[in-house]
């Protein structure tokens, strides 16, 4: 471990201080040190009890307003005997932690502009706020690879399939990011999006072999690695080829997930791909874990694999509890811990977290959260990134002299997204544009009508002039498909008029859902469905503004009928 190199890059009194704040720590301080545990809440005594009575070594923060943010951040700094790691996932903006921050747009969507550009503006944006609040950690850019369209998870929380692209676009955010004082931490280690199973439920697999993986992941991995990248975050994901490639001697069933996985953490990630950062674990209360070995035996495992810190706890008691019995018994070697606290040390000194004041302030950081400027960002790429996949000839732009009458199909899930939440409301907020625009428009609410009973299909063709399917079902945990289900009865809005009344499919979400309607000659992606992404939508539909936006993968899901 070389504190002086990348991506540490400390000085000769950085590393004094290291040192000097290592020596003077009780066992029990330097196993606190190994936790990052969570809040919902700018609750003082919680936080106090965090920072002051547990010493844990970084907290991460849930959504909350700016004042709360601050107030968090400042409970915390003020009450640490150490300065404190705070993260927050920071995918496609600010927003993901402050209510009041930019979300400059899902990594898919910043992919889709097809300029790496604006990968840089979500790292600077992030980073500018971010820094504001006083959050130094970003558990981000996601470097998942979308090979399988059926994950539920990935999808547009990736910047898409191709390798460059990804490597590309990860650089430049962490780039950016790191600029502002704020550690990136690219992830899922060793490579999500290959299984089409939720990571967050059972132990997923990265089926490539070596050299696929070398030529994918690999090379995505040692691109942000060789830019710095601090941290990296590792995932309840298995890469059977290597772990039996570095340890032959691994049989099936002893091939583990990469957070307990000290062949992939050393042999790959540490030796081969000369990763000198921190190594932190994805949340430990996925069940990923859970699945492969007794929670006792796991917990204390990740740092004696090579993990440096631990995310999260089930239970706060039971797992220190766990975690220090570790250390008792020697499945945490001194040597072991004195690393893995050594890096958590060096990383707050490559921030500067020992030399700065770490407290906000409320009137600064609201001159620099969700500014103009940021916004215009954020409309850029709203502009930029939509996209026409597909496009019958003679439909668009659509004009309420040729389209007054409009029938919407609106297919909706819920707000809990694991990418920063659907926009709610946000199908009823374009209806609301599309009547602005001067549409007539009418909402499909499914009615009886089983086999001879259905309403004739000449009632469709003789009131409508346009059809419009709206759908907002976005990635979430604990949901292992992102499928359009039809309604009842027999698939009563299922698209079968669009060989006689124009049709439009338009995702905000999910870029795959051809996949259950492949005949609809005209479909869109947005990767997203605030209010900027809806008025530029509405632009482009009624010929105001073009589509640039290209997919970043195959919106086709492989299938020839879905192009038909």
């Amino acid at each position: 471990m070389n504190l002086k190199s990348v991506p540490f890059n400390l000085s000769d009194s950085d590393i004094e201080w290291v040192n000097s704040t290592l020596a003077g720590m009780t066992t029990e301080e330097k196993i606190a040190q190994l936790f990052c545990l969570i809040t919902y809440t700018d609750d003082e005594n919680y936080l106090r009890y965090l920072a002051g009575g547990l010493k844990v070594g970084g907290v991460m923060t849930r959504t909350m307003s700016l004042a709360e943010i601050v107030n968090t951040v400042t409970r915390l700094q003020q009450s640490a005997k150490i300065p404190m790691l705070i993260s927050a996932n920071l995918e496609a903006g600010l927003n993901q932690a402050c209510y009041e921050g930019t979300r400059v747009g899902c990594q898919m969507g910043i992919a889709a502009t097809g300029d790496k550009k604006y990968a840089g503006e979500l790292g600077r944006i992030i980073g500018e706020e971010a820094s504001a609040l006083g959050i130094n950690w970003a558990f981000a850019p996601i470097i998942d690879i979308d090979y399988n369209f059926r994950n539920p998870i990935t999808n547009t929380r990736t910047f898409g399939s191709d390798v460059n692209t990804v490597a590309e676009f990860g650089k430049a955010y962490v780039e950016e990011v790191q600029k502002h004082g704020i550690a990136a931490s690219i992830k899922h280690f060793p490579g999500d999006g290959v299984d089409e199973r939720d990571q967050h439920l059972v132990a997923s697999v990265n089926s490539l072999s070596c050299e696929e993986w070398d030529d994918s992941y690999g090379r995505v991995y040692k691109t942000c690695i060789d830019a710095g990248a601090k941290t990296v975050m590792v995932g309840h994901i298995m890469q059977p080829a290597y772990s039996k490639k570095l340890n032959p001697n691994l049989k099936d069933e002893d091939v583990m997930p990469g957070l307990i996985a000290p062949e992939l953490l050393n042999g790959l990630l540490r030796d081969k791909l000369g990763f000198n950062g921190l190594i932190v674990t994805d949340s430990t209360t996925m069940a990923g874990m859970g699945t492969v070995m007794p929670r006792e035996k796991a917990v204390p495992l990740t740092i004696a694999a090579g993990c440096d810190m631990f995310l999260f706890t089930k239970n706060l008691e039971e797992d220190f509890a766990f975690m220090t019995a570790g250390v008792k018994d020697g499945t945490i070697t001194k040597a072991r811990l004195d690393e893995a606290v050594t890096r958590i040390l060096a990383l707050k000194a490559s921030l500067k977290l020992h030399v700065k004041n770490n407290i906000p302030s409320e009137t600064a950081a609201r001159k620099i959260v969700g500014c103009a400027e940021h916004a215009k960002v954020e409309r850029e790429v709203a502009d930029k990134n939509i996209t026409l996949v597909k496009s019958e000839k003679g439909v668009l732009p659509i004009s309420p002299k040729k389209h007054k009458r409009v029938l919407v199909y609106k297919k909706e899930g819920s707000a809990s997204a694991v990418g920063g939440g659907v926009a709610v409301g946000a199908c009823d907020k374009f209806i609301q544009k599309l009547k602005a625009e001067g549409f007539d428009v009418t909402v499909f609410v499914p009615g009886g009508g089983w086999e001879g009973m259905a309403k004739p299909v000449k009632e469709v063709y003789d009131n409508y002039d346009l059809i419009i399917y709206l759908v907002s079902l976005a990635t979430k945990s604990n949901q292992t498909t992102v499928r359009i289900e039809w309604a009842e009865p027999m698939g009563a809005d299922v698209p079968v008029y669009m060989n006689s009344v124009p049709t439009i499919m338009i995702s905000l979400e999910n870029p795959y859902h051809l996949l259950d309607a492949p005949r609809v000659k005209t479909y869109i992606n947005t990767y997203g469905g605030t209010d900027n992404i809806l008025d530029a939508l509405i632009e482009k539909l009624v010929g105001r503004s073009e589509f640039t936006g290209a997919s970043p993968v195959d919106a086709f899901c492989g299938k020839w009928d879905t192009r038909l």
